[in-house]
């Protein structure tokens, strides 16, 4: 095993050191004043985060428990959805939709491309009793990047609420909840936000709580009407994953610090570094409308996609992401987000750079054989 450890996968992402050691401190009980004291803050430093006035609830669970919560407190048997489909995140709010019974529309585009508004707003006015709308603000299995701004522009002018999965892309890409009329934001911890896997958000508009109160689809732990009602004392109505709510204080403290406005431009200056050492090797990008959170990159002619990042992660010590579902083997991924440095990046595309010319120099060994 190679003793260099750089983590440059789009989730997770490198812990900070001083969040790490608040993940090392002595437990205390959660239904204390002294938690709900944390709790709060971190309750309200999310909102800075999601540029919203609104609450955002915090699960123990991973960002799609969240996004099923966005779904469930929402709508009812039959109801019609509108799933934006550009990956395999835009593909599981149609797996999740099909759970419950829901008629599912959907706007498919292929691997590497966007989805454009004007796709949006044709298929709002071929179904105008559509309930919802899912998008997915960076789609981590391409590096694509949606407009959500101008989407949510169009779905706004509807009766329809907006439903944003920006589990990878918060905190990384730009993103205004209020500002933009998006209804729902979906969050997770591991990626922009830089803590352990095991947290995910969800913040929901007036309009879409005016449709929260007529949802009959079934729900227990994911119920936001409980959190509601538990966050009026800063608390969970279950039991919180404590030590993860303490880390993301320390990392909260730590990105409004630094501000969202700066901590966007550093994403997209590492974003612009990487596509730039990537097209200096030769490469191409996958994406047509590039992520600020990661880079998904095509694995070149000849070379085994999963064989090159399993040798960089296993013998080199540098983890980059493969290609999910049909991208398997065909591109790998880069991230550029939360802890991630610009000293990380340079190490991880020498190591590609030096990793790819190995196994060219395999390849034509064998062929003069």
């Amino acid at each position: 095993m190679a003793k260099r450890n750089i983590l440059l996968t789009p989730g997770p992402t490198p812990v900070p050191p001083s969040v790490l050691k608040v993940l090392a401190e002595p437990i205390f009980h959660h239904r204390t004043p002294r938690y709900r004291d944390v709790f709060k803050q971190v309750s309200e430093d999310l909102k800075k985060v999601f540029r919203t006035k609104e609450n955002v609830y915090t699960f123990t669970g991973s960002g799609t428990l969240a996004m099923e919560a966005s779904m469930v407190n929402f709508l009812s048997t039959g109801d019609k959805v509108l799933c934006l489909e550009a990956g395999k995140f835009g593909e599981r709010w149609a797996e999740i939709a099909k759970c419950y019974n829901l008629e599912i529309m959907t706007v498919k585009v292929p691997y590497g491309e966007t989805i454009r508004p004007e796709q949006v707003e044709e298929a709002l006015k071929q179904n105008p009793n559509v309930k919802a709308v899912y998008g997915t603000h960076c789609e981590t299995s391409t590096g694509v990047l949606l407009d959500i701004q101008k989407i949510s522009n169009v779905v706004s002018k509807t009766k329809a609420i907006f439903v944003v999965d920006a589990i990878s892309g918060l905190a990384a890409d730009v993103l205004e909840m209020d500002g933009w009329n998006i209804d729902i934001v979906v969050g997770g911890s591991q990626k922009g936000l830089m803590i352990p896997p095991g947290l995910s958000f969800v913040a929901a508009s007036q309009k879409a709580w005016q449709m929260n109160k007529s949802a009959k689809l079934p729900r227990y732990y994911l119920d936001l009407a409980k959190c509601e009602k538990s966050l009026k004392d800063w608390d969970t109505p279950f039991t919180p994953a404590l030590t993860l709510v303490l880390a993301l204080r320390e990392a909260l403290k730590q990105i409004l610090n630094e501000g969202m406005e700066p901590l966007w431009a550093r994403s997209a200056k590492l974003a612009k570094k990487t596509r730039g050492a990537i097209k200096k090797l030769g490469l191409e990008l996958f994406s047509k409308a590039p992520s600020n959170t990661l880079t998904a990159v095509k694995v070149p002619a000849g070379i085994d996609g999963e064989k090159l990042v399993s040798v960089m992660r296993d013998e080199k010590g540098v983890t980059m992401a493969g290609g999910q579902g049909e991208m398997k083997g065909k591109v790998f991924r880069i991230a550029h987000m939360g802890f991630i440095t610009k000293s990380d990046l340079e190490t991880g595309i020498s190591v590609l750079k030096e990793t790819l010319e190995e196994f060219k120099k395999a390849s034509s060994q064998k062929v003069s054989v």
